[in-house]
């Protein structure tokens, strides 16, 4: 290399590092957090919905518009309470159409900017409102889930120098799409570090999905919520239905008995995702296997209120031999794993995760203390887009 060369290199290269820092000078957290939060949406939206089709295709005439017996009135009126909770200016950030593009833009990651009102602005009387909201909406199990993972997203704070501008437990975001109504479509999204709850509303009838929950960690060993711990029940009920199988089913099911990282594939902007069916099928279960699978999917959809939870466990159940169990890693008491059950129209995923947050504390491969969960609805009806599409239909909305 001649002495013009170097000087030429070098030149460069200091360039590329005082451009790094005036960069990281100019752009706050702030600016860098919306600026990756908006390079996620221009991807993430860049295809018009689908939905999770299986076997490259989407299966029509699996939903339909039916009454459920089972009342959302609950959920009305408290939707209504929380918005006359807010001043006019959070209402305008709130209120999207029924049929907005916001239902799709969530997101797990501590960085996300998200849109709505967050309860770190509410006053007592809102957060009271709002928290109403997700009891009219969730059972017990459900709504304990919500706020504990909200708990354990302040610990995550305390872990990381007490950085309660990333994590903390009021940082999560309501937003409502459509006018809550006994007729109308409408629903609410709640959007933040991991716990995202979509729910739609149509008449009785409910979908809540995408439904996003988990956690780093998962088990707060001190500080202000100390004792909180959550998805046990889902992480051991998946390693005892897997090790209920038999021998030749359990070869079938396992994918992979090593577990090197993250398997989830239905977080966020996967709307339009393709899953071919793997591991192996309930139809080949006996009754007893078949419960427990059931008991698994339950601990899930049980996060719903028990009355509309039945009706969704009655449309799984309907399709309870097309449904699939596949398993990614260890079996032992304290392994890390995956699983995964799909069927027409249901995907569930559990995965223990590489630490994200919490890197400075654990070696970068999966454990126990990260962990995410997915509920999805295939083939078209996440965010109740099929039903939505149907009343379209039935009843033409004017411009």
């Amino acid at each position: 290399m001649t002495t013009k060369t170097l000087r030429i290199s070098v030149a460069a290269m200091i360039a590329v590092l005082v451009a790094a820092v005036v960069y990281g000078q100019t752009e706050s957290r702030r600016d860098r957090w919306q600026r990756m939060s908006d390079e996620a949406v221009a991807a993430g939206l860049a295809e018009p919905y689908r939905g999770i089709a299986i076997d490259g295709e989407i299966t029509a005439g699996l939903y339909r518009i039916e009454a459920t017996g089972v009342s959302t009135e609950p959920v009305r009126a408290a939707a209504e309470r929380f918005l006359a909770s807010l001043t006019e200016e959070q209402r305008g950030r709130t209120l999207h159409p029924v049929d907005d593009p916001e239902w799709r833009m969530w997101m797990n990651q501590s960085f996300y900017v998200r849109e709505g009102v967050g309860l770190d602005e509410m006053d007592p009387e809102q957060r009271d409102a709002a928290f109403a909201l997700l009891g009219a909406s969730l059972s017990a199990k459900g709504l304990k889930l919500s706020r504990d993972i909200m708990k354990l997203n302040h610990t995550l704070g305390e872990l990381n120098d007490n950085d309660f501008e990333a994590y903390d437990d009021d940082l999560y975001w309501f937003t409502i799409m459509g006018e809550p109504s006994p007729n109308e479509p409408w629903g609410w999204q709640l959007d933040g570090h991991h716990l995202i709850i979509n729910y739609f509303v149509l008449g009785d009838q409910v979908v809540m999905s995408p439904l996003f929950v988990g956690s780093e960690p998962v088990v707060a060993e001190a500080g202000k919520y100390a004792g909180v711990r959550i998805m046990q029940e889902e992480q051991d009920a998946g390693l005892a239905l897997l090790r209920s199988l038999t021998a030749e089913q359990r070869g079938a099911a396992i994918l992979k008995s090593e577990k090197d990282g993250t398997n989830t594939v239905g977080e966020a902007f996967r709307d339009n995702l393709d899953l071919t069916y793997a591991g192996t099928p309930a139809r080949d279960f006996s009754d007893e296997q078949k419960d427990r699978l059931l008991d698994v999917i339950g601990l899930y959809v049980g996060n719903m209120t028990d009355g509309h939870a039945a009706v969704r466990m009655r449309e799984i159940e309907a399709h309870l031999d097309d449904t699939w169990f596949v398993w990614i890693g260890g079996t032992g008491d304290d392994s890390v794993y995956y699983y995964r059950i799909l069927s027409p129209v249901v995907l569930i995923e559990f995965d223990h995760q590489r630490p994200a947050n919490l890197r400075h504390l654990y070696p970068p491969v999966p454990n126990r203390e990260h962990v995410h969960a997915v509920l999805r609805t295939p083939n078209g009806n996440d965010y109740g887009k099929d039903l939505l599409r149907q009343h379209y239909e039935r009843y033409p909305h004017g411009d």
